[in-house]
């Protein structure tokens, strides 16, 4: 791999030049911003490689998706690794906060900043790196390829499942390298094997037909309050989630995944720094605070709106009130069946009037720690890195991973070129140069191994 990883460290500043273009686009899904223009600026990343391409349509109702960016290289062996990914962003907003424009990728002190390149353009670039390392060096490569790039990952892969299900065939392959990973605060490399699921509702309350004065409070009823009131019974003040029957189909880790949760560094007193404060819910530290994280589902508050929101005094009783949350599940819960039971819970509770309306779903999913996939990326990872990679069984977050597990039959891993600082969904993204340079020469190790 020498050879390899030598043409790696020569064209770095190819490769971060590729990367700053593909960022430049602002394919931000929630706002349908350049979605077509970036599907074939990453079509034409992919071409010069020898990738027969394709640009699918992802439908499923009148919402009509992003389009997929397959793309197809065989090599000397059929065995097949398709890499999934995704081209659309985060809104960048608020703009204010940004260091430098979000749009401008800036190199800054061995660090480059701007939207997506963490999640997930960086990525996108390193494999494409990693590809045409092998190509320009050895010619054909060892094992075939498929990528599999949407657009609209950030709003939550709407019809997904129904894509990969009408398109199983084409997707078929051995294993899936998902999308992200990266490294711990330390800079040691990780192999994460799954994802939480995900609930996104609205819920919104109209008491009087317009908003009142506010000397009416002894007599109408304020929207803000009986919203506030119905999500007050939702999670009680020692963070238990009171919905009945929630908690039902959790799944407990099991001993290998407890194990490979023991052997990682315990570095939640780094990640509340990082935060600004300096203890967990509920006071977890170490495999607790581990364990809690990455095998227990949420109920979080992420807006409310009501009344006035603008400088200054205004007394006013408002007619209506709208709070968005959601819920991260674990398996094996399923986001419908949360759903009707919190509307269920509402009803029950005296809240039948609170409209819900589902803003997404999706489904958690994992793949066994003791699958022949790890042991494949251990020893890419250490071929990469010089060092063992820990084993995370599930990441904090959520993507479209259940379709490609369950449908498809594969296991899936990650590894990439984040890391705990990255600022992804928030100001100032950003991603560290020499993670980037390493994460690529992980992808160009697993092909090799892979081909084996």
């Amino acid at each position: 791999m020498q050879d390899i990883f030598k043409y790696i460290d020569e064209h770095l500043n190819d490769s971060i030049a590729s990367l700053t273009e593909l960022c430049k686009l602002p394919a931000v899904s929630a706002q349908k911003q350049a979605i077509g223009e970036t599907a074939e600026h990453v079509v034409g990343m992919m071409r010069p490689l020898g990738f027969e391409t394709q640009i699918l349509p992802k439908t499923g109702g009148p919402d009509t998706a992003q389009p997929v960016v397959f793309a197809e290289l065989r090599g000397k062996s059929p065995k097949t690794l398709l890499f999934y990914d995704h081209y659309d962003v985060q809104p960048p907003e608020p703009l204010e906060l940004w260091t430098s424009p979000p749009f401008q990728p800036t190199l800054r002190d061995g660090k480059l900043y701007g939207r997506g390149v963490s999640d997930n353009k960086g990525n996108i670039a390193a494999r494409v790196a990693a590809i045409k390392a092998w190509r320009e060096v050895r010619g054909e490569l060892p094992c075939s390829l498929k990528f599999c790039i949407e657009g609209d990952e950030e709003i939550g892969s709407p019809h997904m499942e129904e894509f990969v299900e009408e398109h199983r065939e084409l997707l078929a392959a051995d294993a899936c390298l998902w999308e992200g990973g990266g490294v711990t605060w330390e800079g040691l490399p990780m192999v994460t094997l799954g994802v939480k699921g995900l609930l996104y509702v609205e819920l919104t309350c109209e008491t009087i037909n317009r908003d009142a004065h506010s000397s009416y409070g002894t007599v109408l009823p304020n929207a803000a309050w009986r919203l506030v009131w119905a999500l007050s019974t939702v999670k009680s003040p020692d963070e238990r989630i009171q919905i009945a029957g929630f908690y039902d189909g959790v799944r407990p880790p099991t001993p290998e995944e407890r194990a490979a949760i023991e052997a990682m560094p315990q570095e939640d007193a780094e990640t509340l720094k990082s935060f600004g404060i300096g203890k967990a819910l509920a006071g977890v530290t170490g495999v607790d605070y581990i364990a809690r994280h990455l095998f227990e589902p949420t109920a979080t508050i992420d807006g409310l709106s009501s009344g006035y929101e603008g400088e200054g005094p205004k007394t006013v009783l408002p007619a209506r009130a709208m709070a968005k949350m959601d819920f991260r599940l674990v398996p094996d819960q399923d986001p419908d069946d949360i759903l009707a039971k919190l509307r269920r819970h509402l009803d029950s509770h005296g809240f039948a009037d609170i409209e819900l309306k589902t803003l997404g779903g999706e489904r958690p999913a994992r793949t066994p720690v003791t699958d022949p996939l790890v042991a494949v990326m251990r020893e890419a990872i250490r071929d990469a890195y010089g060092s063992e990679p820990f084993i995370v069984p599930a990441m904090a977050g959520t993507g479209p991973l259940y379709p490609f597990v369950a449908i498809l039959g594969l296991p899936t891993a990650d590894c990439g070129i984040g890391y705990p600082d990255a600022h992804i969904h928030a100001p100032d993204e950003n991603i560290r140069i020499e993670d980037f340079l390493r994460g690529t020469k992980a992808i160009a190790a697993l092909i090799g191994r892979f081909g084996k």
